[in-house]
């Protein structure tokens, strides 16, 4: 299982610099829309993955290690999303880092119960 982790954690982690990466030289840069696309991204995967019955191949846990441990976990940041914040606030753009937490929160939390629902999940 330690393994199935390092190698999700891996690829999530170079997934999530090329996408984050991506979105901020499309954007500008003003703001950490690529963190906050990975964010939700990987908030919208978990609860897809977190809502599949995984018995059809064969071990769940292992599939879940995978994926929600490794591949998500690497994927995904809140030590980017806390240092974004932070540097928005040490420059004065205190509604932009605002916006980034409220943002976080809303949309990840959405993200995971659109995952849930589009996996056929308990949706609360």
């Amino acid at each position: 299982m330690l393994l199935l982790t390092f190698a999700g954690s891996a690829l999530g982690g170079l997934a999530r610099h090329l996408l984050g990466g991506w979105v901020d030289r499309r954007t500008g840069g003003g703001f950490p829309f690529g963190t906050l696309a990975v964010n939700v991204s990987g908030a919208l995967v978990i609860g897809l993955v977190a809502g599949v019955q995984w018995e059809a191949v064969g071990d769940p846990a292992l599939v879940r290690q995978f994926l929600m441990y490794g591949l998500l976990g690497g994927y995904t940041t809140v030590s980017t999303f806390s240092l974004n914040t932070l540097n928005l606030l040490q420059t004065g753009a205190w509604s932009r880092a605002a916006a980034n937490i409220a943002g976080s929160f809303f949309l990840c939390l959405g993200a995971v119960r659109l995952g849930l629902a589009l996996a056929g999940g308990a949706v609360p």
